[in-house]
């Protein structure tokens, strides 16, 4: 299941709200115009604003996501209607033909396992047109953002129309090799209603994730820093070979959740 976060009506209302600058997705709109794409697979879209943001510059967007509540969000937004929104995991979806898939927002770092993480990327491949591409950003382990994902660096109140005062913080849970933990806390101060969603994030070095793209069939076109989080996170541009190769069974049976935006290091890094 999709972590409270995505999942919960209460907090997908506020997703946004609490987030409302979305900047960093204007560097995978040029991406997109960069490489000619038409038709897009945006894989963990979340409350649908890169999804919307490309169909209102007039690509064909198929958005998918594993949070009802998160989608019910998205389809309310301009250009909605332009969007197929899928409620479910990439792995769900029928045989497509795009010509760029994407992962915004650290949708990448959700899949915890090497067979999810496999089976995502294969399932991308698959979908993808002989020469399109697969772009998505990851954070860079070696800047250590967990660090700060703590109660004072993270702590603000906003005041959201319609629902009034919210308090939110994020503290960091447990850190074991790879995986990182942490949980967002939310009050809502019209009520007191006070809400937690517990999350966990894998970190990929360069070179591991690099190693996964490859042998998921992809040539790793190039690696750009991230253009408001330089020197934190990495962008990475695969293609997918114009001479197809045969490659194993996309499908995974226990696909996980999705990070979305609002993650620590997007909320309290700059």
């Amino acid at each position: 299941m999709a972590d409270p976060i995505f999942a919960e009506h209460r907090l997908a209302q506020i997703y946004d709200p609490l987030d409302p600058d979305r900047s960093d997705l204007d560097a995978y709109a040029s991406i997109a115009h960069e490489f000619g794409a038409h038709r897009v697979l945006d894989i963990g879209c979340g409350t649908g604003t890169f999804a919307c943001l490309l169909a209102n510059q007039g690509f064909d967007v198929i958005a998918v996501d594993p949070a009802a509540a998160s989608l019910e969000v998205a389809r309310a937004k301009p250009g909605a209607d332009r969007v197929h929104w899928v409620l479910g995991y990439a792995t769900d979806l029928p045989l497509l033909h795009v010509d760029l898939v994407t992962m915004t927002a650290n949708v990448a770092q959700v899949f915890l396992t090497d067979e999810d993480w496999a089976s995502t990327l294969l399932t991308a491949h698959a979908a993808l047109r002989p020469g399109g591409r697969l772009v998505f950003e990851t954070r860079d382990p070696t800047a250590k953002a967990w660090l700060e994902w703590t109660h004072e660096r993270s702590h603000q109140r906003t005041k959201i129309p319609g629902i009034g005062e919210v308090e939110t913080w994020v503290d960091l849970t447990d850190v074991s090799g790879n995986l990182v933990s942490f949980r967002w806390t939310f009050v809502f101060t019209s009520d007191g209603t006070r809400l937690t969603s517990d999350s966990t994030l894998r970190f990929r070095h360069h070179d591991e994730v690099s190693a996964s793209l490859t042998a998921a069939g992809y040539l790793v076109n190039e690696v750009r820093q991230a253009p408001d989080r330089p020197g934190r996170e990495m962008v990475f541009i695969a293609q997918r070979p114009e001479q197809p190769s045969a490659q194993p069974s996309p499908r995974s049976t226990n696909p996980p959740t999705k990070p979305g935006h609002l993650t620590p290091a997007a909320s309290t890094s700059t």
